[in-house]
């Protein structure tokens, strides 16, 4: 942590990029909604979202940046990390804009798309082995490393983004899959490939303290935005790929695709269904997991919780799984996951009906 101006001991030391971004985040995101509000840089309400009055979504406009700015300070020491900070930086300007101004939708893709060969390409952050999936030995890319790569982190940036729909749900997930990130670096003794992450960790933190509901805060008073949505779901894929690959290894790919499965399974879901139907894929709609638990009479701040409790114990089975448990099994229970949530997805009032009963016992009980 060569780049900070302080001299404390080493211990002290590992843990200060965590305390400086928490801070700066908690008193950053006040400052900027006065900023947002007095501009008219809000989002309003409409049929599709949960708020009742205008909430400016400029968190991501200070999460990313204390997070690049600390990350830098504290000495982050990754070839691949310029890279990702100009594709961050890009994704910002585009999450500004869009937040304001909707973008057209394959402009975005584009863009995303751009980002994401910038960092798989110049920053060489790869999916170059999918481990030993299926039992039959490691399964590398070889030649499909970067496409594939490229193809799954887009994915991922419009998945993050498009459950980015009730109060702290998105961020929730973030910090989760950060601290399960974290906690797999614990687990096998490699403090250094923890530190990276804290800057992060820290920021969404303070966050959080504007985003999620609590009996003092009954609702969000500031949104991620698309910006940082986006962001969000960019650093999420670029950690993921980094800790899961050599010389890092310390999560098994399989552990990575559970660790993100509700976004992905979610996004994959919605896909098909929308394209099936002859729309965009990225078309909007309130046929997204969280719109499932809403529409069947949990508030928003039960579904938070309750999907947020999932992706805790998704994540639970990434880190620890590979652990405890064949690699195969993994596998092939994550893909029946998958295939069952999307064959519920094609027809909404199903999941609706599913969880409403769910309710109604929780409630008798």
């Amino acid at each position: 942590m060569q780049f900070f101006p302080f001299h404390v001991k080493t211990q002290y030391m590992d843990v200060l990029p965590f305390f400086v971004s928490l801070i700066a985040a908690l008193v950053l995101i006040p400052q900027f909604r006065k900023l947002a509000l007095r501009a008219g840089l809000v989002d309003h309400p409409d049929a599709r979202k949960q708020h009742e009055t205008p909430v400016p979504p400029i968190g991501g406009l200070v999460i990313f940046p204390v997070f690049i700015i600390v990350s830098l300070l504290s000495g982050l020491e990754s070839g691949s990390a310029a890279d990702l900070f100009v594709a961050l930086l890009v994704l910002m300007i585009m999450g500004a804009v869009d937040d304001q101004r909707p973008l057209n939708a394959w402009g975005k893709f584009f863009i995303q798309f751009a980002v994401a060969v910038l960092v798989v390409v110049a920053g060489g952050v790869q999916l170059h082995t999918l481990g030993n999936l299926f039992g039959l030995g490691p399964l590398e890319m070889g030649w499909m490393s970067a496409p594939f790569t490229v193809v799954a982190l887009v994915l991922l940036i419009n998945a993050v983004n498009l459950m980015d729909g009730v109060d702290g749900l998105a961020g929730g997930q973030g910090l989760i899959v950060l601290l399960w990130l974290g906690g797999a670096a614990l687990l096998r003794g490699t403090l250094p490939l923890l530190m990276p992450i804290l800057p992060l960790i820290g920021a969404m933190a303070g966050f959080l303290a504007y985003n999620l509901r609590y009996p003092s805060h009954p609702r969000a008073s500031v949104f991620l935005g698309d910006a940082g949505s986006l962001c969000l779901g960019l650093c999420m894929g670029w950690f993921c790929i980094s800790l899961s690959q050599v010389p890092s290894d310390i999560i098994e790919p399989i552990g990575v695709a559970w660790l993100l499965s509700l976004p992905i399974m979610d996004a994959c879901a919605q896909f098909y269904r929308r394209v099936k139907e002859g729309r965009h894929p990225f078309s909007p709609d309130r046929g997204h997991f969280h719109h499932h638990f809403l529409d069947a009479g949990f508030s928003s701040g039960q579904t938070s919780m309750l999907i947020l409790a999932l992706v805790a114990i998704f994540g639970a089975v990434g880190v620890i799984g590979p652990l405890v448990l064949p690699l195969p099994v993994l596998t092939f229970t994550w893909s029946a996951l998958l295939l069952t949530h999307i064959a519920m997805s094609r027809d909404p009032t199903l999941y609706v009906g599913v969880l409403r009963n769910i309710r109604k016992r929780v409630d008798k009980s």
